[in-house]
């Protein structure tokens, strides 16, 4: 008597041929007549309990097509999105005849360098965002996509996860990348420190104040515990700091007491803070500039 979850082994699934050697054709025959195998891709089973496992899906994904992980199911398992989009997403050599299905996207070029993440084999994580962002940017795509790719970029920066260099390097590979513009002037985004999209718009609409010289994003100062912090902008030479208050991270009362706690450490430092909320600095953005452009004025004279 065969036991099917060792049969099917620590992946939970296996191709028809595999369990077939290791049991016979007619009980896997039976086995999947009475319902206790179902088909995930041509040739590839599992028990009905796990077809929806994303895990057990992808390693079925990649068995099937002998390709890897890529595109938003690479973020997926490098942990740059919050979720495991439905539709896999695999790459395969450009010898492989494969057609993409409703649950399979399959794309067809050279083979990129992969690596096994949680168990799986993926494409490298600039690869994975490379890809993405220009699978976004394809006509068939929409803006949900867009500020996915861009949300991951933003994630893997701030988590320090990928740098601009490797970015770069991969973003060199692809010329003709959709929406290639728009990612470069994101990589330069990140290698000025921004790390949110309300960063984003605060270098492009207001931390560039005219008359005053440029700002330092995410500079690091030690307050007198030792700790050290980053601040979203900063003039050191005037000790004057910027912090961007993103509505999801600053909302709670809890958040707003640490930051006013990290304000006053700041302040035995000799900083002063001024915070912007979202709604202010996007609704007001010419406002908040003329207040930033003020107070530095007022710092200057006062360091004078």
């Amino acid at each position: 008597m065969h036991a099917l979850p060792e049969l099917l082994g620590p992946t939970r699934t296996s191709s028809i041929a595999d369990l077939t050697e290791r049991a016979s054709s007619r009980s896997v025959g039976r086995w999947l007549a009475g319902g206790r195998l179902v088909r995930l891709h041509p040739g590839w089973v599992t028990a009905p309990g796990w077809a929806d496992d994303w895990t057990v899906r992808a390693h079925a994904a990649v068995g099937y097509t002998g390709g890897v992980l890529s595109h938003r199911s690479a973020l997926a398992v490098h942990g740059a999105l919050d979720h495991r989009p439905r539709r896999l997403d695999v790459t395969v050599g450009t010898d492989r005849r494969l057609r993409s299905t409703a649950g399979l996207a399959v794309h067809r070029g050279a083979l990129p360098r992969s690596l096994i993440v949680s168990g799986l084999p993926a494409t490298t994580l600039a690869r994975a965002l490379v890809d993405s962002w220009a699978g976004a940017h394809r006509r068939s795509a929409g803006p949900a996509l867009i500020a996915e790719a861009r949300a991951a970029l933003l994630r893997s920066a701030r988590e320090r996860a990928i740098s601009t260099a490797a970015l770069g390097l991969e973003l060199d590979r692809r010329p003709e990348l959709p929406g290639r513009s728009g990612l470069v002037q994101l990589i330069a985004l990140l290698e000025r420190g921004c790390q949110s999209e309300l960063e984003v718009f605060g270098v492009l609409h207001v931390l560039s104040v005219p008359g005053l010289p440029g700002c330092v994003q995410q500079y690091r100062v030690r307050l007198p515990d030792g700790r050290r912090v980053y601040l979203d902008a900063a003039w050191p030479g005037v000790k004057l700091a910027i912090e961007l208050d993103g509505a999801a991270f600053h909302g709670g009362r809890e958040q707003r007491e640490r930051d006013l706690t990290r304000d006053a450490a700041l302040a035995a430092r000799g900083w002063l803070v001024l915070r912007f909320s979202h709604a202010r600095l996007t609704r007001e953005p010419a406002e908040c500039q003329a207040e930033i452009a003020a107070v530095y004025q007022q710092r200057l004279i006062l360091a004078r």
